[in-house]
């Protein structure tokens, strides 16, 4: 299984990026799809996710409303567009699969393949 993230890289505040994770080898139909970010000398959290199969959304309070995930099952890709961007958003971007549907944002715990992350920096 492979996770493939690109789209990173420098954004000004208000700006936008939008982020792709392509899977390969993931039965991606029963996987929950999810993106965690991490900043340097914080824990990586779970600020979105796709669940499966009910597609159900959701998103952490900090990005509520600026950041919208999608998944597509003929590409096996997920997408997180970012709008908005505030300082506070750099970090790298990790994409996940969990399979089985979800209830909540997932924990790094619950995580059963990771990406190898993107880079996101924003400029004030």
């Amino acid at each position: 299984v492979q996770l493939v993230e690109s789209g990173g890289g420098l954004a000004r505040t208000g700006g936008s990026l939008k982020l792709s994770c392509v899977t390969s080898g993931l039965a991606f139909r029963d996987a929950s799809i999810a993106w965690f970010r991490q900043a340097p000398g914080k824990e990586r959290e779970g600020i979105s996710c796709v669940s499966a199969p009910d597609l159900i959304q959701y998103y952490a309070n900090s990005v509520k409303g600026r950041f919208f995930i999608s998944k597509d099952y003929g590409e096996e890709t997920s997408w997180l567009q970012m709008n908005n961007l505030k300082p506070e958003d750099a970090a790298v971007y990790y994409c996940a699969a969990i399979y089985g549907r979800q209830s909540r944002l997932p924990q790094a715990s619950e995580v059963h393949f990771w990406g190898k992350g993107t880079l996101v920096t924003v400029s004030s």
